[in-house]
């Protein structure tokens, strides 16, 4: 999920001709936590008028209704397709960043949702066609281990402010961010890897787990316990290069490869790739934590050469494992945009075709009208009968949907069609600890 510091733009404020001073940081705080609950419940009342408005400024093209689109993505006509709802205190200023997973013949959306505590919270939701959202759940899916009381938390009153060290979608408490989901048949479980932040220390990967048929029957409470599986504080701070490091967009390939289990996850600014024999991460037969084995970097000169991320877990096709990845480049820093690649069936780090544009960029009012303007970030993609969904955050507040017809997206990421693609010969192998 894109970071941003608690930092706020200058702005000139004026009574007439003279310049009024600005109230301290702790007290703008205050009242920017204060100003945006207040306006909730007003900016869902004026959305209509919002929209017309700016879909007629960014000149929006839409995807027509009842029809799905060939190649590029091309945004549903409906999106968003799950916004707050300013009523549950739990998802109450934000709902974005969808992991997806179909199981059960439906698609399964488990989505980030910030509420009045100001903690990041799972929700649930369920489609059947993949664009219409058929259920959702009334209470979290998923609630964070790592926050003391974080349940009376969500409950209760809003909070005071977290430390400032990270600040994500407008949490400032941290919790369970940017769910991704895989669905294993071999164990018969659903795996949710997320970040993980406590409001004071650096985010890092979580892993936790649940059976099934639990998934299905909605048993919430049955979630194995969170494992923190990236490397821990007191490593990293050995190695100043890694202090305070951020460790996020965890997802985990379908599948084993050589009988291991596959997880992407970014330190910045790469895409890292590890091999892990178990997922109990507990040292004795496997790895303690992610070591970053493998790399996919930036390309520098192109749209992704900032920065790059894993999005959705990757899916199989006759060409290779397709990835859908956000990513960040030089020239546009600010706003994050979506690509996709093509990895090696039987090694997942070598890159056979990377797009030389992106696949989708933020141009809708909703990609631009919430959190953090100019973002588009998935973590959610799904192929069902012969459709590419793939599911993302709109500007750190809403969840959407864009389509592809599978085939024809394949193809072009191989034919330098549109949109246009480069063949690479593999990634870089890389040791990011001894």
């Amino acid at each position: 999920m894109p970071t941003k510091k608690k930092t706020f733009a200058k702005k000139k404020v004026t009574t007439s001709k003279k310049p009024v001073k600005r109230p301290s940081l702790r007290v703008r705080l205050k009242m920017a936590v204060g100003q945006r609950k207040t306006h909730v419940i007003a900016e869902a009342k004026s959305k209509p008028k919002q929209k017309a408005k700016l879909k007629k400024k960014l000149a929006i093209r839409e995807m027509p209704a009842g029809k799905l689109p060939s190649s590029p993505l091309v945004k549903h006509h409906a999106n968003p397709i799950i916004e707050p709802r300013p009523h549950m205190n739990w998802e109450s200023k934000a709902t974005f960043n969808p992991g997806a997973v179909e199981v059960g013949g439906k698609i399964h959306l488990l989505y980030r949702a910030i509420g009045d505590s100001d903690i990041s919270v799972v929700g649930h939701a369920a489609s059947y066609d993949g664009l219409t959202i058929h259920e959702r759940s009334d209470e979290p899916a998923y609630i964070p281990e790592l926050i003391p009381n974080a349940k009376d938390k969500i409950a209760g009153t809003p909070q005071p402010n977290g430390s400032g060290v990270y600040i994500s979608g407008g949490g400032w408490w941290g919790g369970s961010e940017d769910p991704r989901a895989t669905y294993i048949k071999e164990d018969s479980k659903v795996y949710m890897l997320y970040v993980a932040f406590d409001g004071w220390s650096p985010p890092r990967v979580a892993l936790t787990a649940i059976d099934v048929d639990n998934f299905l029957a909605k048993k919430w409470d049955t979630w194995s316990q969170a494992k923190v599986i990236s490397m821990p504080p007191e490593q990293l701070a050995k190695d100043p290069r890694f202090r305070d490091v951020v460790d996020k967009n965890a997802c985990m390939l379908p599948e084993k490869i050589n009988g291991k289990y596959v997880i992407f996850h970014r330190i910045f600014p790469d895409i890292l790739v590890d091999f892990v024999d178990n997922l109990d991460f507990e040292g004795e037969h496997g790895a303690e934590y992610l070591r970053g084995e493998h790399k996919i970097s930036p390309r520098p000169g192109y749209w992704d050469s900032r920065k790059v991320g894993a999005g959705a877990p990757p899916i199989k096709t006759k060409d290779g494992w397709l990835l859908i990845y956000q990513a960040a480049g030089d020239a546009d820093a600010g706003r994050y945009k979506i690509g996709a690649m093509m990895l090696d069936l039987h090694d997942p780090t070598k890159v056979l075709y990377r797009c030389n544009e992106p696949v989708l960029t933020p141009e809708q009012w909703y990609e631009n009208t919430g959190w953090k303007s100019g973002v588009v970030y998935p973590c959610g993609a799904i192929e069902k009968d012969g459709t590419l969904f793939v599911y993302y955050g709109g500007a750190d507040s809403v969840v959407c949907v864009a389509t592809a017809k599978i085939d024809e997206f394949v193809d072009h990421l191989k034919k330098d069609g549109t949109p246009k693609l480069t063949p690479e010969l593999s990634s870089k192998t890389i040791k990011i600890r001894p």
